[in-house]
C-alpha cells in the first residue's frame, strides 16, 4: 500500500527533494549498509550530504555540471524513484522528475512545491541559506523515518547544518551591509531569494528560463538600468553560455563575472557553502563593498 507523507519545515520555504533508492520497502539500507538516497537535484543533495552525514549514500538524479531544469530521466532512473522508500521533490521544477513521481507512486512522498516560499514561481529558494536551513529538519524527519535506530543522529546533523547555514547568512549580511552599489544585473533572473534576503535588486537579461533570449527591448532596458545605477558588472554563470552578457559588457564598456546560481556543482572540489562564498566575493568586489 502507498501513503503520501508531508512534511513542511519552520521557515516556509522547505522544498526539497529525496529518494531512498534500494528495495520497495524503503527501509532497506545500501550494500555497504548506509542508508541510499537519491537527490533531485543538488542543493538538496547537499543538504542530506549534511544532516545524513556517514549513514547515507547520496546520488542525484542531475548529474554534476548539468542544467537541473532540462534533465531527462532513463527508464533505470524512474525506476529507482518508484522504489525508493522516500521521495522529497520540487514540484514544477523538473518535469521529468514530477512525471517519474506520478508514474511510479513512491511510498512515501514530500513536495515543499505548494508552499508560500514558491507561490510566486521562483524555485531558487536555496539562494536564500535561511531559507534551506529550513529544510534540514525535514530531510532529518525522514531519514529517521526510514530508518528509525539513526534518527538521533539525523536530527542532531539536522541541527548542525541549520547553525552553518545561519552563520553562512551573516555572512552575506556583513559583508554586504556596505556597498556603494545595490543593484545586479545577472545573465538568468534566478537570484531573487538572495537579493530579497539582503536588500540587492536584481535585473535580469532573460527571466526564470535560463536559455531565453532577451529581446532588442530588453537589452535597451538594461543598458538604461546600468547608466542609471553606474553599475559595473554583469554576471554570468558556468552553465549557460555568457555570449550575450559578454557583448552587452563589452558595449557598455564594463565586466563580467560568474555568480552561480547553484543549481548544480561545476566544480567537485566547491560544495554549496564554498560557491557561496565565491558568490559573496563577486557581489563585494562587483557593488563596492567595504
Amino acid at each position: 500500500m502507498h501513503t503520501t507523507r508531508t512534511f513542511t519545515g519552520a521557515a516556509v520555504g522547505a522544498l526539497t527533494l529525496v529518494a531512498l533508492s534500494g528495495c520497495a520497502d524503503g527501509a532497506t539500507p545500501a550494500a555497504d549498509d548506509r542508508l541510499a538516497v537519491l537527490a533531485s537535484f543538488y542543493p538538496l543533495q547537499y543538504v542530506v550530504e549534511q544532516v545524513g552525514g556517514d549513514l547515507v549514500a547520496v546520488t542525484s538524479l542531475t548529474p554534476p555540471g548539468a542544467e537541473p531544469h532540462d534533465v531527462e530521466l532513463s527508464p533505470s532512473q524512474v525506476r529507482e524513484v518508484g522504489e525508493a522508500g522516500v521521495v522529497v521533490y520540487l514540484a514544477g521544477f523538473q518535469a521529468a522528475v514530477d512525471d517519474a513521481i506520478a508514474a511510479r507512486t513512491p511510498e512515501h512522498v514530500v513536495d515543499a512545491g505548494a508552499t508560500a516560499a514558491v507561490a510566486d514561481g521562483d524555485p531558487h529558494f536555496w539562494l536564500d541559506p535561511t531559507m534551506l536551513a529550513a529544510v534540514a529538519p525535514d530531510v532529518a524527519a525522514m531519514l529517521a523515518e526510514a530508518d528509525p535506530d539513526n534518527a538521533e543522529a539525523y536530527t542532531a546533523g539536522a541541527e548542525a547544518l541549520v547553525t552553518d547555514l545561519t552563520a553562512l547568512d551573516e555572512e552575506f549580511v556583513e559583508g554586504l551591509a556596505r556597498c556603494d552599489l545595490s543593484v545586479i544585473v545577472t545573465a538568468h533572473a534566478a537570484f531573487a531569494y538572495l537579493t530579497e534576503r539582503y536588500g540587492l535588486e536584481q535585473v535580469g537579461l532573460s527571466g526564470l528560463d535560463p536559455e531565453a533570449e532577451p529581446s532588442p527591448a530588453r537589452l535597451r532596458e538594461i543598458r538604461e538600468v546600468v547608466e542609471a545605477n553606474g553599475v559595473t558588472t554583469v554576471f554570468t554563470e558556468a552553465l549557460v553560455s555568457p555570449k550575450v552578457a559578454e557583448t552587452l559588457a563589452a558595449d557598455l564598456g564594463i565586466a563580467t563575472a560568474v555568480l552561480d546560481p547553484v543549481e548544480s556543482q561545476v566544480d567537485p572540489a566547491v560544495d554549496y557553502r564554498g560557491a557561496m562564498e565565491q558568490n559573496l566575493v563577486a557581489l563585494r568586489d562587483a557593488l563596492g563593498c567595504a
